[in-house]
């Protein structure tokens, strides 16, 4: 009698052939969400006037939505027992001119840009993931295709992962672009806010404040592993000074309940109960590596 052949309807549409013969595992999967730090907002020396908020860093997903009105990228096949490296990008820090820009975010093959610095007074905002929002009569700096939009002229807000940043408009409100939601951890959360502009407050994107009232040093820095860009500043005294830090970064991973991650030395992270047939990690510092079996 010759050779029996396998059947093909003895598979489900579920089961692939990679997970029915030995030695030959499903493939290894991993949805992601990878966000680079924010931008600092503008600082001051003795000129009073107002600066650029921070723009927020670079947001790159495989679960919809991504940044700067991008569709959501193909997820990673990786290999099993393998180190991939992962590093959380800084937020960037304020100075007394434009703010400092952030810092990339990387896993694997991706990386994420860090968001631009706000402009000082006069100056121009930093390019990056999201741009940094202009000083006076200053444009703001540009964003990054699928990861961002650009910072606002003039006292502008930074650019956001969802949104431009607006220009001052001589009220209390938001100025700094709008973040996005997103829900690879189960939650849903809103990430990479742009920071206000000097004179803003009330930013409800995860971006910081701008100085508000006018007179006092109350800019704030942008949320911590979220990316936000940080607060712009606004001076009628005559001091110098900074403008407000941007938010650290983040990664996320999304993947199969029957893989085991291993977070290597250096990282900061941690793995959620499975739950509907997925584990999620999230590291939130650090640089090292990460690999699953």
């Amino acid at each position: 009698m010759g050779a029996s052949k396998l059947s093909t309807n003895k598979f489900s549409s579920r089961t692939s052939y990679g997970s029915f013969f030995a030695g030959n595992p499903a493939p290894l999967i991993i949805d992601y969400l990878v966000i680079a730090g924010g931008g600092a907002g503008g600082g001051l020396g003795t000129t009073a006037d107002a600066t650029g908020g921070g723009g927020a860093g670079g947001l790159r997903s495989s679960v919809a939505p991504t940044g700067g009105g991008g569709t959501a990228e193909s997820p990673l096949q990786l290999d099993a027992s393998t180190n991939y490296t992962v590093t959380i990008g800084a937020g960037g820090t304020g100075g007394i001119t434009t703010g400092g820009d952030g810092t990339n975010s990387v896993f694997a093959t991706i990386t994420s840009t860090a968001g631009g610095g706000g402009g000082g007074f006069s100056l121009v905002g930093n390019p990056g993931g999201s741009g940094g929002g202009g000083g006076q009569s200053a444009a703001g700096g540009t964003g990054t295709a699928n990861q961002g939009f650009a910072g606002a002229t003039f006292y502008g807000g930074g650019g956001g992962a969802g949104s431009v940043g607006t220009t001052f408009a001589f009220n209390n409100t938001n100025n700094g672009g709008a973040g996005v939601t997103n829900l690879i951890s189960g939650t849903s959360v809103n990430y990479a806010g742009g920071g206000n502009g000097g004179g803003m407050a009330n930013n409800t994107f995860g971006g910081g404040n701008g100085d508000f009232p006018l007179s006092t040093n109350n800019a704030t820095a942008g949320t911590a592993n979220r990316g936000g860009g940080g607060g712009g500043k606004w001076n009628n005294n005559g001091a110098s000074v900074s403008g407000a830090n941007g938010g650290s970064g983040i990664v996320i991973f999304k993947y199969p309940d029957t893989r085991t991650i291993t977070i290597g030395a250096g990282l900061t992270g941690s793995t959620a109960p499975p739950s509907g047939g997925f584990k999620v990690s999230t590291i939130t510092a650090g640089t090292g590596n990460v690999s699953w079996v």
